[in-house]
């Protein structure tokens, strides 16, 4: 049994992802999108679970993160909190619901909360969403940023390649960052950049970053669990660290399922009334 199960979980906060990056504790934080696999995920003590846009890639089989709407992560996100004792939850606002439109932002963030039950939201985008940060949190509601690679701007990238390799976008990216900061921002995603900018990016904020694909100077680390578990076989990008090989485990036990069903080994005398 995890060390955190029993009457007495403390649930994550904000204040203490703070307190995490003052004493120099990393967190954990990885994604999850069902009420059965959150609950493994928070009982296994993660601090953080981001019910990721990438729920459109792992659980839509869609090549992009744009196709998902708010409604379907308003139904994956109140899947998960009702699995969740103590973990923080963050839910990303989907493509279209807060760029360019600041009071879009709002209503779509509000739905979430109230619907879905989350505790945070989180948005791709540094100077140009800016009046959709603030208008969210004038409302309460906790924001965590995302800087680097943002996959909902591929289409402008092009590219899946990491980014802020130059030193223009490398500033732009320090500047973003210290601007959501001074927002309100709670902590801010790095995804994909230079592993000393992320670093230097991290020293300079006072609020917690949480790093993918950005080197090991962030205050913490998140993986898209169905790439960590070993789910996914396709994905392998080079800051993808497996901890398991489920696509082999699960491919065997159901290969042999089919096998004793049509051996008529299953079910046997003792597995019926």
């Amino acid at each position: 049994m995890s060390v955190h199960q029993g009457p007495n979980i403390k649930k994550v906060t904000t204040h203490q992802l703070q307190e995490m990056k003052l004493r120099g504790e990393k967190i954990a934080m990885l994604t999850a999108y069902d009420y059965s696999m959150a609950r493994i995920v928070d009982s296994a003590g993660i601090d953080v679970i981001l019910v990721g846009d990438s729920a459109s890639n792992v659980m839509a089989g869609n090549e992009t993160t744009l196709p998902m709407s708010l409604e379907q992560m308003i139904y994956h996100a109140s899947s998960v909190i009702k699995a969740v004792s103590r973990a923080f939850v963050v839910v990303d606002l989907p493509f279209g619901t807060y760029q360019g439109n600041s009071k879009r932002a709002l209503q779509s963030a509000i739905r979430i909360m109230k619907e879905a039950g989350a505790h945070s939201v989180k948005m791709e985008g540094g100077a140009e969403i800016k009046d959709s940060v603030e208008r969210v949190l004038s409302a309460g509601i906790p924001v965590m940023g995302h800087l680097g690679l943002t996959p909902q701007s591929i289409f402008k990238f092009g590219t899946y390649s990491v980014r802020a390799k130059e030193e223009a976008e490398a500033q732009k990216l320090l500047e973003d960052a210290l601007l959501l900061q001074k927002l309100g921002c709670f902590g801010i995603v790095l995804e994909k950049i230079p592993a000393n900018l992320a670093e230097k990016v991290s020293k300079q904020l006072t609020i917690p970053t949480i790093g993918i694909g950005a080197g090991a100077g962030t205050d913490g680390q998140v993986l898209v669990l169905h790439d960590m578990l070993g789910i996914n076989q396709e994905f392998k990008p080079r800051f993808l660290r497996r901890y398991a090989d489920l696509h082999t485990v699960m491919s065997e036990a159901i290969s042999n399922y089919v096998k004793d069903v049509k051996a008529q080994d299953f079910p046997n005398e003792s597995e019926s009334y």
